[in-house]
């Protein structure tokens, strides 16, 4: 194992919340209330619909507001990884990832542990640099076992939501996480910031027309049966908690003009969401990578010339 880079689950799709507008001959993200559910390839429209999209869809009478999916891990912070991240906004490189306490800070020196004082205290994480970033991996149908679709976000209210629902599931189901049929459903609630307009949110829960009792029933005939099989849940959660200390920041390199465009989108923050976070709606990164290609295809075009 390459030592310096984390080994995180493999994604297969990605699952937002939005889409793509042209606005005076602009692409700039809009927010919306139901999710998409895309491949990780894009063009100058945006990311790929994954099939999944149009198949999920089509089993429900109007927007796609609740995914069926299952977990990876019994370890519910394996399964949603948080954090107060700041960002290079020219690489889109991590600078900055601590949990409140301590912080991992890379500088001149290498990577420095200290003290992590929130966002709000942090001089500096001050102006909007350090924000809330969790990234929820999932598990839709049953076509790769191991390969899941990665919802993205720095909403407090997802955030939130998210961790307690996994760590009451994993709870209630005497740790049968990764076993429990459930799904992520999008809820609208409005806040005296949103000036009484609706904003989405991402939740978790049993899947619609069962019981949180069955659901564990069924948890448990899947365990046994993983179980007489050979699975092994407990290696794999050991090797993801592995994977995920391996380096000292998640966030690939490769993913960096994404990471710049959802965090610091140049959009006006109408398009923000009024939590003061911003769910992973496809838009900023889309639009980033329209500008690149536009501007690679006219430098290629000069040369031609």
């Amino acid at each position: 194992m390459l030592k310096g880079l984390a080994i995180v689950p493999p994604t297969i799709g990605r699952i937002t919340i939005g889409k793509i507008v042209e606005k005076n001959g602009k692409c700039i993200p809009e927010k919306d209330d139901a999710f998409t559910i895309t491949t990780q390839i894009q063009n100058r429209e945006g990311w790929l619909l994954h099939p999944l999209n149009e198949s999920l869809r089509k089993a429900t009478t109007g927007k796609l507001r609740a995914i069926p999916v299952r977990f990876l891990f019994n370890d519910p912070d394996l399964n949603l990884r948080a954090e107060y991240s700041c960002f290079d906004r020219q690489t889109g490189r991590p600078v900055c990832v601590g949990n409140g306490e301590t912080c991992r800070r890379a500088g001149d020196d290498g990577i420095e542990e200290l003290p992590c004082p929130s966002p709000d205290a942090c001089v500096f994480g001050q102006g909007g640099a350090c924000k809330p970033y969790g990234r929820l991996n999932v598990l839709i149908g049953d076509e790769d076992e191991l390969g899941s679709f990665c919802f993205r976000t720095t909403s407090f209210n997802s955030i939130r939501t998210l961790a307690a629902r996994l760590h009451y599931f994993a709870a209630v189901s005497g740790g049968l996480l990764a076993c429990l049929p459930l799904e992520l459903k999008l809820r609208g609630k409005s806040t005296t910031q949103s000036h009484r307009s609706p904003i989405y949110y991402v939740d978790l829960g049993v899947r619609m027309g069962s019981k949180l009792e069955a659901a564990i029933t069924e948890a448990r005939e899947l365990d046994a049966r993983r179980k007489a099989a050979g699975f092994d849940q407990q290696a794999l959660d050991t090797a993801a908690h592995a994977g995920f200390s391996n380096g000292a920041f998640e966030q690939s390199i490769e993913d960096g003009g994404a990471v710049v465009d959802e965090f610091y989108p140049t959009e006006s923050s109408d398009n923000r969401n009024h939590d003061g976070g911003h769910d992973d709606t496809g838009g900023p990164v889309a639009s980033g990578l329209k500008a690149r290609l536009d501007k690679r295809a006219a430098l290629l075009g000069g040369k031609a010339a």
